[in-house]
This record gives structure tokens, C-alpha cells and sequence, in this order.
């Protein structure tokens, strides 16, 4: 508990992924710190939309959904992946898991989030969106 400060020696028994992955490193010499996990329960939002013709990175979508949502967005993942048999333009749909570390959110709340994302992403990413 000590060496990598973790608060509660329960969480020793947890299942939750989210502690777990912590603990994951490549190599046993990689310092850890224990990152505080949330009791509050998340909210979870897909998002999906064709991309662009032009040069497109996974990265960058990553990138401004964290820059609009900070802290709040907890995980994003890539959940689907389809061509268009006939236009073969290529559509993405991501899972973005929002959560707050001291309350919990409403949908409400993580609606206008979601919204600025989407807005987010046909201004500046060029997408196409499905939403």
C-alpha cells in the first residue's frame, strides 16, 4: 500500500479493470502510482461518423474528444469499423465512457459534452457525421 500509495487495502481484492490495468507495465522496474478510481457510476455515449477522404488518425479523434471532455471522459474505445460495400467510405463508431471522480453525472450534463465533441469533430477532423 505504501509503495505505490494506494489509500484502502480492499482494493487489493478488487476485480475492477480500472485498478487493475495500473499495474500493467512493460517492464517490473516502471514506477506506478496509484491513480484514484471513481464509486460513482459512469455514463456511457457512442459516437459515430464517415470519415474523411483525406488522411485520418484514430489519435487525433482521441486527442479532441479529451481536449472537449477532459477529465470527465474516462475511456474511449473504437467499437466498430465499416466500409460501404458500393461508396467504400469507411465509418468509425467509438464508446466514450464518461465519469466523475466526486459526483455523479447526468445525462443531461454529458449531453453538452457529447454535442461539442460531435461539433468538435466535423470542424476540425472533417468527418461526416452519423449522429
Amino acid at each position: 500500500m505504501i509503495l505505490y500509495d494506494i489509500p484502502d487495502i480492499r482494493l487489493f481484492w478488487s476485480e475492477d479493470e480500472r485498478f487493475l490495468k495500473q499495474f500493467v507495465v512493460p517492464h517490473i522496474w516502471q514506477k506506478i502510482k496509484f491513480q484514484p478510481l471513481s464509486k460513482y457510476p459512469p455514463l456511457i455515449n457512442d459516437i459515430s461518423f464517415w470519415l474523411p477522404s483525406e488522411k485520418y488518425s484514430k489519435n487525433d479523434f482521441y486527442d479532441l474528444a479529451r481536449t472537449v471532455g477532459g477529465d470527465l471522459i474516462e475511456k474511449i474505445i473504437l467499437v466498430d469499423e465499416f466500409t460501404h460495400p458500393k461508396t467504400k467510405k469507411v465509418s468509425h463508431c467509438y464508446r466514450i465512457v464518461y465519469r466523475h471522480m466526486e459526483r455523479t453525472l447526468t445525462q443531461e450534463e454529458v449531453h453538452h459534452i457529447h454535442q461539442a465533441i460531435e461539433e468538435s469533430a466535423v470542424r476540425e477532423l472533417g468527418v461526416e457525421g452519423r449522429f
